[in-house]
């Protein structure tokens, strides 16, 4: 038997293994209200459409009540759903229905801040320095000093531009507490070093994983814990590029323990509950979360971030290899997300970025371990210059970076009466829909999903395909969830990951076309030359014997 026949064989004993799960951006998936702002019942009713792309599950990203200073990052209630968003029966329905499709469905969670409209941070402000509901944050006295606003704790920058510390009650000669925030000062960070923290955040994971969610990514997963003492930074740079440039907020070795708890935790739970790290870090450092008693899994987030250079795809490619055998947890890929510039652009835009970014789809969806795809990946969307009026990411307004481009409300249909599809209330004549919250481009229905499902050439059919024929593999053990990948580059620019004796991917990455090795091409992200040779710009994967 061919080992791509169908057969009955089980898929890996844990789905996490050979699991493919979709990103949602609910703000921007699809809106059931009209409102102009993507909410559960709009994501509810384009369920459908994400089983049919054969992925095994959905992330989504925040909806829980925020006042929305970054989208939802800035939580003021870990158990509740923002009205902007619908309501608890909404999701129970919603989590319903995606079991029913066979879709398991991830929450993020987000430990290291919260809102500053948070109950427990209100009581802090208003109990005073020294308090007990101030050591659930950093609270730390600094100067006062009133003809130039205070001197803070240390030099700590944020991520989104500026100091990393806020005055508690600026108007106040007496209280002389600044409390820090790595990111704007609407999200202080929480108190790690306070046991207090960690029981409410047992009781956040279990309110959810009791509702029967069956995972959750955990958002700035590495900087839970300070350096003790918050000593300055070694340098004046501060925290930038996801905190790695300040050792003394990341990847303190006590965060590590906080897993063990939660993946215990987890673990009492049938099936398991699955837990993923957004673990800014490099490969060697970041897989330590992924030890068997933490995190199943992390995103490599040194592959994230590349751009079209086979050397860097390589070193990469071998260095979460190496990590990988030291530590077991094959990577967790991904191309995109909410925060990073869509491959399309990112791998050079027009046509040649399109078809760049159709390879990196294929060779992502052939790599050894778990993937995520981003909404709108699969449709091959751009990234939106979105005009400077309009944009609203926080990190624009303190840091001059925004991440508002990769975060346009998806087409649904090929027509602009409105929002392209994305508001379905457009359906009905006796609601007055209203403009989505950030503009989409002119030109934007030339990629809506409804043409796509017409083009058996288009990216959404090549992603349907792959997703396809990657599960058949993992169903015949084609695929493991041992596999390895062990990279290299070959004459012409041609990148290679053996994932096996039997399987590897090859990517085109040079300006020339060149020559296979030997074997049987299972997938091309293009249409394959006459005499069998790569096209620039190509990837495949190839079976051997």
């Amino acid at each position: 038997m061919s080992p791509v026949e169908e057969t009955a064989l089980a898929p890996a004993a844990e789905w996490w293994q050979s699991a493919v799960i979709y990103q949602v951006y609910p703000r921007s998936f699809a809106d059931g209200d009209g409102d102009g702002v993507g909410d559960l019942a709009g994501l509810t009713a384009r369920l459908p459409y994400i089983a049919s792309l054969g992925v095994d599950g959905i992330w989504m990203t925040p909806f829980q009540p925020s006042p929305q200073v970054d989208q939802g990052y800035d939580v003021s209630d870990y158990c509740g759903v923002d009205p902007l968003f619908g309501t608890m029966e909404q999701f129970d329905a919603l989590l319903s229905d995606a079991h029913a499709l066979g879709l398991r469905v991830l929450l993020d969670v987000v430990p290291n801040h919260c809102s500053s409209e948070h109950p427990l941070f209100q009581a802090a402000l208003a109990a005073g320095p020294g308090s007990a509901e101030r050591d659930m944050f950093h609270f730390v006295e600094g100067s006062v000093d009133m003809s130039d606003g205070g001197v803070p704790p240390n030099n700590w920058q944020s991520v989104f531009g500026g100091r990393a510390w806020s005055r508690a009650n600026p108007g106040s000669p007496t209280d002389k507490d600044w409390y820090l925030h790595l990111f704007s000062p609407e999200q202080p960070d929480w108190n790690w070093r306070n046991p207090a923290v960690g029981e409410y955040f047992d009781g956040v994971l279990r309110f959810w994983f009791d509702k029967g969610v069956d995972g959750l990514r955990i958002d700035v997963a590495h900087a839970l814990f300070k350096a003790d003492g918050l000593p300055d930074s070694p340098s004046a740079g501060g925290v930038v590029d996801g905190l790695r440039s300040n050792p003394q907020v990341s990847d303190q070795e006590e965060v590590h323990e906080v897993y063990r708890r939660w993946r215990t935790l987890a673990e009492k739970y049938e099936p398991h509950r699955l837990l993923v790290g957004e673990v800014n870090l490099e490969p060697a450092r970041a897989a330590r979360y992924t030890r068997a008693d933490e995190m199943q899994q992390a995103f490599a987030f040194a592959f994230v971030k590349l751009g079209w250079d086979p050397a860097a795809w390589a070193a990469v490619g071998n260095e979460l290899e190496a990590a990988r055998q030291l530590h077991g947890a094959t990577p967790t890929w991904a191309l995109e997300n909410h925060d990073i510039v869509r491959s399309v652009t990112r791998f050079g835009g027009g046509e040649v970025g399109a078809l760049r970014a159709r390879a990196a789809m294929v060779a992502l969806l052939g790599l050894p371990g778990p993937a995520y795809l981003y909404q709108g990946q699969e449709l091959g969307l751009p990234e939106v210059d979105v005009p400077l009026e309009s944009r609203v990411d926080p990190m624009w307004a303190r840091g001059g970076v925004c991440r508002d481009g990769a975060r346009v409300p998806l087409p649904w249909t090929a027509h602009d009466a409105l929002s392209h599809g994305f508001s379905l209330a457009e359906a009905a004549p006796a609601v007055q829909a209203s403009e989505p919250w950030l503009p989409q481009p002119e030109g934007w229905g030339t990629h809506a999903v409804e043409l796509q499902q017409q083009d058996p050439e288009s990216p959404l059919a090549l992603v349907a395909k792959a997703l396809e024929l990657r599960r058949l593999l993992w169903k015949n053990e084609v695929f493991g969830p041992n596999d390895g990948g062990t990279w290299r580059i070959e004459d012409g620019s041609l990148l290679i990951c053996e994932r096996s004796t039997d399987f590897f991917v090859a990517v085109a990455m040079g300006t020339e076309p060149v020559q296979l090795p030997a074997g049987s091409v299972l997938l091309s992200a293009a249409p394959l030359a006459e005499d069998g040779w790569l096209q620039p710009n190509n990837a495949v994967w190839v079976l051997r014997g």
